[in-house]
């Protein structure tokens, strides 16, 4: 049982959040013009198991792309498909497990959010190729974790509209931003192997990277305020906010490239963005 919690990372809870927070925002957003307490509280369930369940399949799904990568990388070479104590066949009827309640928590929504929903699968899937052929994996990672703004928004309109897409790119660029921090972790390791990353890309000024990725972050959410007609109190949280990404990228210019462990926890401190964002969103709902 603890080998399978480690396989569908389950013992590191903070990817299942960081893919959950978008969805949440969504979800929280579309109240401003509908208040519906049940489908907001039901969506929300539905969208934190799914996150679960997706986040589970995909870094399985990941394992078993990456397993000759990871047995030469320091920090993933003791993975389970990596090291053979699971074969690719066990993992595969995993995922294919995982899929069913996936897919029954996807079929309780509408036409238009099923094949949204679907759709999302072409990014799943060609994700951990990324790192093979270009040096913006974590780009691509932005447009995956964050497909959840646009399926949280269609459950309830069955359309995209101009501001579900502003929030769907301020997630792409937290997301570069975050996941930038996070492959600062492999840079020694990728580059021997040849694996390309942002953090590779940047190596010598990411801290300029990061201000470029957050502010992008933040200026989106700005712009959306004013597009949506929020309150003070909104860009009030919303620099409280940015001063949290702001210390991200401050202190993890003071952090060696081989302390994983503090980088981590930077990396991990994006759960606490993804919830004041979230809160944000949620007050606004009695400001709408």
């Amino acid at each position: 049982m603890y080998q399978f919690a480690n396989l569908l990372r389950l013992n590191k809870p903070i990817g299942i959040f960081l893919l959950f927070w978008p969805c949440a925002w969504s979800l929280a957003m579309t109240q401003w013009y509908v208040v519906n307490n049940y489908l907001f509280i039901k969506y929300l369930i539905l969208f934190f198991v799914g996150s679960v369940i997706m986040r589970s399949a995909g870094c399985v799904y990941n394992d078993i792309v990456d397993r000759k990568i990871d047995i030469r990388v320091q920090r993933t070479k003791k993975r389970l498909i990596a090291s053979g104590k699971i074969t690719t066949k066990t993992a595969w009827l995993i995922i294919l497990l995982l899929l069913i309640p996936a897919l029954i928590i996807l079929f309780q929504f509408n036409n238009f959010s099923k094949i949204l929903g679907l759709s999302s699968g072409l990014l799943i899937i060609t994700y951990p190729f990324m790192k093979r052929i270009t040096f913006w994996p974590q780009l691509f990672l932005g447009f995956t974790f964050n497909w959840g703004v646009l399926l949280g928004w269609s459950v309830f309109f069955e359309s995209l509209t101009i501001e579900i897409i502003i929030l769907y790119m301020a997630g792409i660029f937290w997301t570069l931003g975050y996941d930038t921090i996070y492959a600062l972790q492999d840079r020694r390791d990728d580059l021997k192997i040849k694996v390309k990353s942002t953090a590779l890309k940047f190596e010598y000024d990411i801290k300029n990277f990061l201000f470029f990725c957050y502010i992008s972050t933040i200026t989106l959410l700005i712009g959306l305020g004013f597009l949506t007609n929020r309150s003070l109190a909104y860009f009030v949280l919303l620099a409280i906010a940015a001063l949290h990404l702001a210390y991200q990228v401050i202190i993890i210019q003071k952090i060696k490239s081989n302390n994983r462990e503090k980088i981590q926890m930077v990396f991990n401190s994006n759960n606490s963005f993804g919830i004041l964002i979230f809160l944000i969103f949620f007050l606004e709902i009695y400001n709408a």
